[in-house]
């Protein structure tokens, strides 16, 4: 089994309370919008971290970070990309990404500040989207989702709010 921390859109700024929420997690998956090496050093710092790039990031994350990023954990094809879209309305480069390789069991996107979990029945796969956990954005409460991973379950679901955005 393995438990997972997520977050996105962080922006530049890592709440200390990440660091709380996630003291049991194995593993911590950024879905973008990084904002700097510091956030994504402090993170790979603390716990084994996996990210990809979003749109406000650049080169320096950009070269340390993917557009997409597909792995397997447990027995669960796991795929990552920060502008995602949402089931039935995938954005040009992810449906891409879905067509060429196919549909993960497990998709995760970010960039649009809103937590969201949804099965997508037309590609068989959970998305999953943790809102936004930074202080930029239009998002009124920080983010972020935990969950484990048991061979092919994916289970023990929890959306954390950890305050105003303010």
């Amino acid at each position: 089994m393995k438990k997972i921390g997520l977050l996105s859109d962080t922006h530049g700024f890592l709440d200390p309370k990440v660091k709380t929420y996630f003291s049991e997690v194995d593993e911590i998956w950024h879905a973008g919008d990084i904002g700097s090496l510091e956030v994504l050093d402090e993170l790979k710092n603390f716990k084994p971290t996996r990210a990809v790039w979003g749109n406000i990031d650049n080169h320096d994350l950009r070269q340390e970070c993917e557009e997409f990023l597909r792995f397997n954990i447990e027995d669960v094809e796991v795929l990552i990309t920060h502008i995602g879209g949402k089931p039935e309305r995938y954005s040009k480069t992810a449906y891409e990404e879905l067509q060429r390789n196919g549909a993960p069991k497990l998709f995760i996107c970010g960039h649009s500040h809103i937590a969201l979990v949804k099965m997508d029945k037309t590609h068989n796969m959970l998305w999953m989207n943790p809102g936004a956990c930074g202080y930029k954005g239009f998002h009124k409460v920080k983010t972020l989702l935990r969950f484990s991973i048991s061979a092919d379950r994916i289970h023990a679901l929890e959306l954390i709010e950890i305050g105003k955005r303010a």
